[in-house]
């Protein structure tokens, strides 16, 4: 039995830099309940900037997946079965761009809970 879970939106942002990344927003947190454990299995992301964005996975606060998604551009991720997520990990959807670069990320996460 699985449990699909998801972490989507559209999500104005701020650059601090490519190598800055920050938390696009709250919502985009998800933490594997006990009991279970998580996959993340897809990321589909689009930016509305001029300039390239990316969106990076981070696990328990480490950033560990970095996507780009080009200028006004979208991409899609295909992640299952990359690594599974044990109880009371955290997966948190962050964002980085070059300095003063501002625009929209939409941003669709599937997970499951197996």
């Amino acid at each position: 039995m699985t449990t699909p879970r998801f972490l989507q939106g559209a999500f104005a942002f701020e650059g601090q830099g490519l190598d800055k990344p920050a938390l696009l927003h709250p919502s985009l947190t998800y933490t594997v309940p006990e009991g279970v454990t998580g996959q993340v299995l897809y990321v589909r992301a689009g930016n509305s900037s001029d300039e390239l964005a990316t969106v990076v996975l981070a696990f328990d606060g480490t950033p560990a997946r970095w996507l780009p998604v080009g200028a006004k551009q979208d991409m899609h991720v295909s992640l299952r079965v990359v690594e599974d997520l044990l109880a009371g990990s955290t997966v948190e959807i962050h964002y980085s761009a070059p300095a003063g670069v501002s625009g929209t990320l939409v941003v669709d996460c599937g997970l499951v809970e197996v």
